[in-house]
């Protein structure tokens, strides 16, 4: 599959309008799991297949999570969108945190202006020492123009939420 990336650096057109009113909002996941494995997971920034639901295929212009890296992700039938092209804005492996950027494909009509940053946090299950990990992804998104603020933070909290679910049942799987 060939990878596309978006010239980011041109103008947009005078033709699109852009939301002026922008979502900003968290959802969070605990998971029965250390944060190293939670961490292997969702660090894999050229394979969002490890535990994104909805995805038919992807292919990343880097295998190293290399800031600046870009994603190119098609979606099931069934999903409103069919493509969504995402760069890698940040990665930290000591703080466990990543930040990603919707920057193309039909999706970013959908969510303009995308930003989300996820990150992990583990604490100690009171008593018996299980370490779980809570996994938060803060995203701020423009409100399309054919919608509204509840609208929007409804669609993204419940792919997000889908999103984590999925990686919680991943995890948690690989540490029993």
């Amino acid at each position: 599959m060939t990878v596309i990336i978006p010239d980011i650096r041109r103008p947009l057109p005078t033709n699109m309008l852009l939301s002026l009113t922008q979502c900003n909002f968290s959802v969070q996941q605990a998971i029965n799991a250390p944060i190293d494995v939670v961490w292997s997971i969702v660090r894999q920034f050229h394979n969002p297949k490890a535990y994104k639901m909805f995805i038919r295929t992807s292919s990343c212009t880097s295998s190293s999570n290399v800031v600046g890296s870009f994603r190119h992700i098609t979606f099931v039938a069934e999903f409103p969108t069919t493509l969504s092209i995402e760069r890698l804005d940040e990665i930290n492996d000591e703080k466990h945190v990543m930040v990603f950027s919707v920057v193309g494909g039909d999706h970013s009509c959908r969510l303009p202006n995308y930003r989300g940053t996820i990150s992990l946090v583990e604490c100690n299950e009171k008593g018996g020492g299980q370490k779980r990990t809570i996994v938060t992804e803060k995203y701020t998104v423009n409100v399309p123009e054919d919608s509204n603020e509840e609208e929007t933070r409804y669609l993204v909290d419940t792919l997000v939420g889908f999103n984590l679910w999925s990686l919680a049942s991943v995890a948690e799987r690989i540490s029993a």
